[in-house]
């Protein structure tokens, strides 16, 4: 069944979403976290950031999840990149980290991603 899964998923595609979710899961963290200072400490206090943005940070954690599994099943991550995910999940903007870090070390499935130095001229 996972060596079916892993064929019928698209990885530039899913791996291009998921960044983009990734982006919004940041974007919402910051927002709910505007929102609870408006809550807690700011002038006027209303609850209406949190209510807001709790919700759509909420829809947005789901689907980083969701796209993350879908992503690590296709380019078959190993176990320390599933806990770096998930770990980038909870921790604020930590989302946007670790996809930077994903692309930089080929874990999004383009191989050619991986940052390598130019060769050097040899200097005589």
């Amino acid at each position: 069944m996972m060596a079916s899964m892993t064929s019928t998923v698209d990885t530039p595609r899913a791996a291009g979403w998921f960044k983009v979710i990734a982006f919004a899961e940041a974007v919402s963290w910051v927002g709910l976290l505007v929102g609870m200072y408006f809550k807690y400490l700011g002038t006027p206090r209303t609850e209406i950031g949190v209510k807001v943005f709790g919700m759509i940070h909420g829809l947005v954690f789901i689907a980083f999840v969701i796209a993350g599994v879908l992503v690590g099943m296709a380019v078959r991550w190993a176990a320390s990149s599933w806990l770096l995910a998930l770990l980038g999940s909870i921790v604020p903007l930590g989302s946007v980290i670790f996809i930077i870090w994903a692309e930089r070390t080929g874990r999004l499935g383009d191989r050619g991603a991986v940052a390598t130095a130019p060769p050097r001229a040899e200097s005589t």
